[in-house]
């Protein structure tokens, strides 16, 4: 009897392929896409050559790129690497999921951290309902990843053996890819989503010799040829994630995901006497990491999806608070209430149009103060809209003023143009407090 049932089966498949191939096709196209997310760390908006750098190296991103929906002008709300980690996983903004600092107060145990992710809806804990394995790699701040929803992943987040922000992960990139490659073998026919944020082109700044020598010149500042061959270091572990993926032949039904968590502009010291009395070589310059500034928030995002997604370019303004709703919506769920983001699958739709008008953000101290009230560490909200852009300090940041920028063309901000566009400040600021007028909580 059960061969006479398994030969039916079989009959009745062969029946398919001939007389309905749409049934065959129907079910090729509703299995759940794979999903990669890739986090650069500690990189600035145009160290790319698909952003226009003259001398870093990117051949593996500039492929991806070539191959993607580009938003040239993405940007994270926090230019700090645990709270925009945590935007990119929740889809909310920092003072939303309460993570404003890679830190709590000194003294604070920072397992009580750890009740904002318990608290927060997660996307590989979403995922995980319909089905898909999760894995993580390289930072995570969050403690064991299994409290996000993760299936498996490299990081232990235990603070007694070392956890603070990804320990065993911060290996993936730097000591190779076979937790990733195992990892993808594992899932067989499941979907993956896979998290790899290698610790690069963070500091420590130690790139391979034969990559550091294509950068040493002596037109060349030595902090910045350590600096661009992280950033070559960095794009091979991409391509040799992208090559793997196409070795599967996964690279069809997978949506890559990239954006970095935070800009980084390489600090160059003025004199060889100040770069001897520097205590630490490789530091972030001003206007760059933890501030408001473009250098610090700015990032391309990109989004592969082949013959889903068609390669453009867009000048639409994106944020990593998008990343979370566009991924629900292309495997059929929905972005949950609180999720400020749009789907960028949409904004494709129509070629790049959308009908929001700003983009927001809020720069946090390094440690909390309070890590249940995000106003009590705020130090900036930043909003942009079209060609401007405006920094607006917290109230504890009582001597610094309001600044201006007209973005588009100015877009290192050297040129603080409030003093002459006051009203465009003004109407900023109505815009920024309409968001989140940190103030009136």
């Amino acid at each position: 009897m059960k061969l006479f049932f398994r030969c039916s089966g079989y009959l009745f498949s062969i029946l398919c392929i001939f007389h309905f191939p749409e049934l065959i096709q129907a079910e090729s196209e509703s299995s759940h896409p794979n999903i990669v997310i890739i986090l650069s760390d500690d990189q600035a908006w145009n160290d790319y050559g698909f952003m226009g750098h003259d001398t870093i190296k990117t051949p593996a991103l500039d492929k991806l790129a070539s191959e993607s929906a580009v938003f040239k002008r993405g940007y994270v709300p926090v230019s700090l690497c645990r709270p925009s980690l945590m935007t990119v996983i929740t889809g909310l903004y920092p003072h939303q999921h309460k993570i404003t600092g890679n830190d709590p107060p000194k003294g604070m145990n920072r397992q009580k951290l750890l009740k904002h992710v318990k608290q927060a809806d997660c996307l590989p804990e979403m995922l995980g309902k319909i089905g898909y394995q999760s894995f993580q790699t390289g930072k995570w701040w969050e403690g064991n990843p299994s409290l996000a929803g993760f299936t498996s992943g490299m990081t232990h987040g235990d603070p007694s053996r070392g956890g603070r922000h990804g320990d065993r992960g911060l290996k993936i990139g730097r000591e190779g890819m076979q937790p990733i490659y195992e990892f993808i073998d594992k899932c067989g026919q499941d979907p993956f989503f896979l998290w790899y944020a290698p610790f690069l082109p963070h500091t420590p700044h130690t790139p391979p010799q034969r990559l550091l020598e294509k950068y040493l010149s002596s037109d060349l500042p030595i902090e910045l040829s350590y600096y661009y061959a992280m950033c070559e270091w960095f794009d091979e572990t991409c391509g040799q994630l992208m090559n793997y993926l196409d070795e599967k032949g996964l690279s069809e039904n997978t949506i890559v995901v990239y954006v970095t968590d935070n800009g980084w502009i390489q600090y160059v010291p003025e004199t060889d006497q100040e770069r001897q009395k520097m205590k630490r070589r490789f530091r972030y310059a001003p206007k760059s990491k933890r501030s408001p500034y473009d250098g610090g928030v700015r990032t391309p995002i990109m989004f592969r999806w082949p013959g889903k997604i068609k390669p453009a370019e867009y000048d639409t303004l994106v944020s990593s608070i998008d990343i979370a709703p566009t991924l629900l919506a292309a495997v059929g769920l929905k972005p949950t209430k609180e999720m400020q983001g749009i789907d960028l699958l949409e904004v494709m739709r129509q070629g790049g149009k959308t009908k929001r008008d700003a983009l927001f953000g809020d720069i946090y101290e390094h440690d909390m103060v309070d890590i249940d009230d995000p106003a009590s560490s705020l130090k900036y909200r930043w909003c942009v809209q079209g060609d401007w852009k405006a920094i607006f300090p917290g109230s504890r940041l009582k001597e610094e003023k309001v600044e201006l920028y007209q973005i588009t063309t100015d877009p290192f901000e050297q040129n603080n143009l409030v003093s002459k566009n006051p009203e465009k400040a003004k109407q900023l600021l109505k815009l920024t407090n309409r968001w989140w007028d940190a103030d009136s909580r």
